[in-house]
């Protein structure tokens, strides 16, 4: 009897996932709930993304009222573009869903505030448009806090993993004993 093993197709995998960073911007991260936590996991998210050569995406909700990115991120993201967005949901930031289908991400990473606002109006047009989303927990926030958990529960619901940034690098990586491994591990203490 021939058995054929597979992986779970939840997995992520390099050559179809991308890291979306929505809305992280001073004035606003100052007001949210454990600012330094979304900070520091978007961080290890952004650094290990770039080690392991996967794209990486980031938004500006309103950036003339609500200004620019974190500047605690943008060293990071140095060479890339925001995405200047007037809606809540990415899903209205131009062509950016197209521009996933045309770089061949079915996989969608994400991370941002506030999570009940445009992350989970994000996800949630990203699962209508069959896309699979892994919100990082630890890398979304809300001012306060039941609205952190109805969030989290609703896009679960609706087909989104809720997992956290250390489990999503690890993800990625699949195996122990690389140099991406020993680089990733750095990072993540």
């Amino acid at each position: 009897m021939n058995i054929t093993l597979q992986r779970n197709s939840k997995i992520l995998l390099r050559d179809t996932t991308a890291l979306l960073l929505v809305d992280i911007q001073e004035k606003i991260l100052n007001v949210m709930n454990n600012p330094d936590q979304v900070i520091n996991n978007a961080l290890k998210l952004i650094k290990g993304f770039k080690i392991l050569n996967i794209p990486i995406f980031y938004t500006e909700q309103y950036p003339k009222g609500l200004g620019a990115t974190s500047d605690a991120l943008l060293t990071e993201l140095q060479g890339l573009s925001p995405i200047q967005k007037m809606s809540f949901s990415c899903y209205g930031a131009g062509n950016f869903f197209t521009r996933l289908t045309d770089n061949n991400v079915t996989q969608v990473v994400v991370a941002g505030i506030e999570a009940h606002v445009c992350v989970q109006q994000t996800v949630l047009d990203l699962v209508a448009n069959n896309f699979q989303v892994n919100v990082s927990a630890d890398a979304v926030s809300s001012r306060n806090d039941l609205d952190y958990r109805i969030s989290l529960d609703r896009m679960r619901v609706h087909g989104a993993e809720i997992t956290t940034a250390e489990a999503i690098l690890f993800e990625l990586l699949v195996n122990s004993g690389t140099d991406e491994f020993k680089e990733i591990s750095k990072i993540i203490k």
